[in-house]
């Protein structure tokens, strides 16, 4: 003979004869107000409604924070390359000092790269301190991505010639 799940819950002991009853009864109002026509309100189907949104909208977030990251990642590694394929690895013997943070850096170049750094050709980019040399255009192409590895980039005169002493063909008298 078949038992009723009630009836396997009691014997099990994981449910009451009380519990069996309220729930016969709940059981039978819910029927009878539904052949009423009346709308019958499911409480347990209306929370089990409102955890799975809330599990839902979590999701969502959880899932925009690592689309986030993994945008960010990829900034980073696209930066990275631009950097690795672009750099100026020429070194030399004349000093180049810049501010970095509120602390003067010196790098060893060569005059040539110097004069670049000066006039706005190069740039230097990076962060902490990996430093590297690289074009003009590649240094603006990382900061429009993250401005923070930006560290050096002195603005180009487009109008200005290259002019070293406007006042080379003028001597100085030695009397004064």
């Amino acid at each position: 003979m078949a038992k009723s799940l009630q009836e396997q819950l009691r014997q099990a002991g994981l449910a009451s004869q009380k519990q069996m009853v309220r729930a016969k009864k709940a059981k039978n109002t819910k029927e009878k107000m539904q052949r009423k026509g009346v709308d019958v309100v499911d409480e347990t189907a209306a929370l089990v409604q409102q955890r799975d949104a809330r599990i839902l909208a979590q999701d969502r977030a959880l899932n925009k924070q690592k689309h986030e990251a993994a945008q960010r990642k990829a900034l980073q590694a696209q930066i990275k390359e631009l950097i690795t394929l672009n750099a100026v690895t020429e070194r030399g013997d004349d000093e180049y000092r810049f501010d970095h943070g509120g602390v003067i850096k010196t790098l060893m170049i060569s005059s040539d790269v110097r004069r670049a750094l000066i006039k706005g050709f190069l740039a230097i980019v990076g962060s902490g301190d990996d430093l590297t040399i690289v074009p003009a255009k590649v240094a603006q192409k990382i900061a429009e991505r993250d401005s923070s590895w930006l560290i050096v980039l002195n603005s180009r005169d487009e109008s200005a010639t290259d002019v070293d002493d406007e006042y080379a063909g003028y001597e100085i008298p030695d009397d004064l």
